[in-house]
């Protein structure tokens, strides 16, 4: 596989296209592209993540950069130390939910929000044309080893105003952290937060024991574990534990959408207790369930929507003052704690919310309108300019006056579409959500038609 460069940082297949010129050459463009200031730098789990993270500590030291080195850490906690601390950057050594043989590089600003897309453009720009600002010196940059960042996490998000404390439930829980980055962290929470705590696969050897993107299709061994352990819920998290899913007691996946859904519920309920003269308002992508919509409605709150992307969801949060929001494939970002997604804030939060009520994961669930969402894809012909497609697709739904912020999304009071062309592969993703499959089903059979008139 070619090398994949996006908002999402850069990732390629090991043996190919990721090579140690490749992390040299991009690290060191790096340094050139930060303002002055020691680089923060963890890592997902995954053991080429090792040998990827000396070539980048020995690039960044001969450009004279002094590092803070996390180790293994979930990309979330990366975010958390450049946001708060003098860092003016960070690198996250991860391909995400890639499988196995994938591996990456994810860059952020001073603030610890991933690099926008004027910004990515500089820094591939400076990697192609090999910039770099080595020094002459012998004492170059140096690096120091931090061994409490998983703590420091746990202690931000447990003192966070909407986390309940001094829960004491008693009650099981079993975490597949796919044996990476949230190996330690999620288990220690929910310990914190009163569970017993079964591991299923938390070693931290970052050898993956499934596919390891969390998707109902890849959580049987979860499920399984919580039935067999009379478990309250089960907790799954992809290797660099941005994302969080959920299995309820009977050994059932709630579904990614639920993540954010729940979480935005605890936190607006909570700050309908608290004095403000400001209406809160919520933000997530275009691609994400509308039940967040509801739960937004029922506290008085305004629902805005972004493009598809960490980075474009920040930003709209940040333009329209988000008490909260993220994306349905379950990352939930609070700016209270962080600005980035972060399934370690997105856990405690839905823990406090079940506390609060008394409920059952499935129980609070319930207590949201549910809808059916599906997604499928088609190819389309890489000679046909996607605009001309889109345009297409967007003049069958004039009269319903469809975004075109982020490919053609269209939306009704209980329904919606979203079209909208890969960064990655000559296809076009179609999603639609509804209040039954077949109601689903008949949007996307209806853009299927009008993309193939296009």
């Amino acid at each position: 596989m070619p090398l994949i460069r996006s908002i999402s940082g850069l990732r390629a297949t090991l043996g190919t296209d990721l090579t140690p010129e490749c992390v040299t050459r991009h690290a060191a463009a790096f340094a050139a592209f930060c303002p002055p200031g020691t680089l923060i730098i963890g890592r997902d789990g995954r053991p080429s993540g090792e040998w990827i993270q000396d070539i980048l500590v020995g690039t960044l030291r001969a450009c004279g950069r002094s590092v803070r080195l996390l180790e293994m850490v979930p990309t979330p906690t990366v975010q958390l130390e450049v946001e708060h601390s003098d860092a003016s950057g960070g690198i996250v050594i991860t391909a995400s939910h890639n499988p196995e043989q994938w591996n990456g590089l994810k860059f952020l600003g001073s603030d610890g929000v991933f690099l926008g897309p004027a910004q990515c453009a500089m820094l591939w720009c400076l990697a192609d044309e090999a910039a770099t600002s080595l020094q002459h010196s012998q004492q170059a940059g140096s690096v120091v080893r931090v061994t409490a960042a998983t703590d420091n996490h746990i202690e931000r998000v447990m003192s966070l105003p909407a986390v309940s404390r001094g829960i004491t439930s008693g009650q099981t829980v079993v975490v597949d952290a796919v044996n990476a980055s949230g190996s330690v962290c999620v288990p220690q929470l929910l310990e914190r937060l009163g569970y017993n705590v079964v591991r299923l696969h938390c070693n931290s050897s970052g050898i993956f024991p499934h596919t390891p993107e969390p998707i109902p299709e890849n959580l049987g061994q979860l499920c399984d574990a919580v039935r067999e352990h009379a478990a309250a819920f089960g907790v799954a998290v992809d290797p660099d534990a941005d994302r969080l899913v959920l299995v309820d007691h009977t050994g059932t996946p709630i579904g990614e959408e639920y993540t954010v859904t729940l979480a935005t519920y605890q936190v607006l309920e909570h700050a309908q207790g608290q004095p403000s003269a400001i209406q809160p308002t919520v933000t997530v992508n275009y691609s994400t369930t509308r039940m967040v919509n509801d739960v937004a409605a029922m506290f008085g709150a305004t629902t805005h929507r972004s493009a598809v992307g960490e980075i474009n969801v920040v930003q709209c949060m940040r333009e329209q003052h988000s008490i909260i929001g993220g994306e349905g494939s379950g990352g939930v970002i609070y700016p209270a704690c962080h600005s980035g997604r972060d399934s370690i804030v997105a856990l405690a939060l839905i823990v406090s919310l079940l506390q609060r009520h008394g409920w059952t994961l499935r129980e609070a669930c319930s207590a949201v309108p549910s809808y059916t969402m599906i997604k499928t894809k088609i190819d389309r012909n890489p000679e046909m300019p996607v605009s001309r497609i889109l345009d297409h697709c967007a003049s069958v739904f004039a009269n319903e006056n469809p975004s075109r912020e982020d490919g053609v999304h269209v939306a009704w009071s209980d329904r919606w579409v979203h079209v909208r062309a890969s960064n990655t592969e000559p296809i076009l993703r179609i999603i639609a959500e509804a209040p039954t499959s077949a109601d689903a089903l008949d949007l996307i059979s209806t853009v299927r038609q009008c993309l193939e008139h296009a």
